[in-house]
């Protein structure tokens, strides 16, 4: 297997790899993402496992045997095809290509930008059909803030478990760390929900999800902090409202990078949410911010992330060389 200090350089190859193409629609309209093959099998374990006719402890023990058999296959997958792929020529660069179609750098950044642009350009019903792509939240229920809010949670959010987490357990465990993870924190975000069909079948991988994101999501916000000097901010002030505020959202994690940014922007985030079939009524995040955000608070907020993925990058690199 790769070890430890062997692995870091294919983790920075990922990376930049990710960074320079993100997700080729030419190649995943040939070939599903290895996503969307995960999705295929979480979807038919949601429709055998998860009716109503069972009681509710059967759905949470099928949602727990779910989780555990997601990140059991995932690991011999990953294990299995790591070794295979080591035995071969360049082996090791189709692991970091394989890797890097499951960080989100550049998709992250496109997807936030659409936003931008479309509330910008086009007016509040474009940003509401936009940002509808990557919240769940009621897009009718909100205004030009409530769609900025959303874009930069979104932003902050998924830098951290959309980048940083994969980029942890892969330099961790290789192929098999990034696969597992992917696998749970997919799982999470189809039945990790607290609707009615969802709340006890998705409550082993929300639970499991909440537990490897608690490393990344942490360190997604220091990077955050660091990217407050990419808006002429300090970064001590978004460390000041991240330490204070990240505790308040209801998340364990998500808290962490969007009072980061919240600090770094200066602007208030969270606070009460509509989501289809239940709405929630939590605190701001740096309350005492801005709340009107805008278009211009995306653009922002995008240069944060760009000096937040620049980070993390040269902290791998760092470290991928021997000492």
């Amino acid at each position: 297997m790769i070890l430890f200090e062997h692995t870091l350089w294919i983790v920075v190859l990922a990376v930049l790899l990710d960074a320079l193409f993100g997700e080729p629609d030419w190649l995943w309209k040939r070939v599903s993402h290895p996503v969307a093959l995960i999705g295929k099998v979480i979807d038919m374990a949601d429709r055998r496992l998860n009716t109503p006719d069972l009681s509710v402890q059967v759905r949470r023990l099928n949602g727990a045997v779910l989780a555990s058999a997601l990140v059991i296959g995932a690991l011999v997958l990953g294990y299995v095809l790591q070794d295979l792929l080591e035995e071969i020529p360049f082996g090791e660069v189709l692991i970091a290509a394989l890797g890097a179609t499951l960080i989100a750098q550049k998709s992250l950044y496109e997807h936030v930008a659409a936003v931008r642009d479309a509330l910008r350009d086009q007016g509040l019903d474009a940003g509401r059909r936009t940002v509808r792509q990557i919240v769940g939240r009621n897009p009718e229920a909100l205004d030009e803030a409530g769609v900025s809010r959303a874009a930069i949670e979104s932003c902050a959010e998924n830098f951290s478990d959309g980048v940083v987490a994969p980029v942890v357990w892969f330099a961790l465990l290789g192929l098999p760390g990034i696969l597992a993870y992917k696998a749970i924190n997919t799982a999470d975000s189809m039945i990790g929900h607290k609707t009615e069909r969802h709340r006890h079948f998705g409550w082993a991988s929300a639970r499991l999800d909440d537990l490897i994101n608690l490393p990344a999501s942490r360190l997604a916000g220091l990077f955050i902090c660091a990217g407050a000097i990419a808006v002429n901010a300090r970064p001590e002030t978004a460390v000041a409202v991240m330490r204070k505020d990240a505790a308040n959202h209801r998340s364990p994690n998500a808290g962490w990078p969007e009072a980061a940014m919240a600090g770094a922007l200066g602007i208030a985030l969270a606070g009460p949410r509509q989501y289809p079939g239940y709405s929630v009524d939590d605190a701001f995040l740096n309350k005492a911010g801005r709340k009107p955000a805008t278009a211009d608070d995306i653009t922002r907020a995008l240069k944060v992330l760009l000096f937040a993925c620049g980070i993390q990058a040269l902290i791998l690199v760092a470290l991928s060389i021997p000492l």
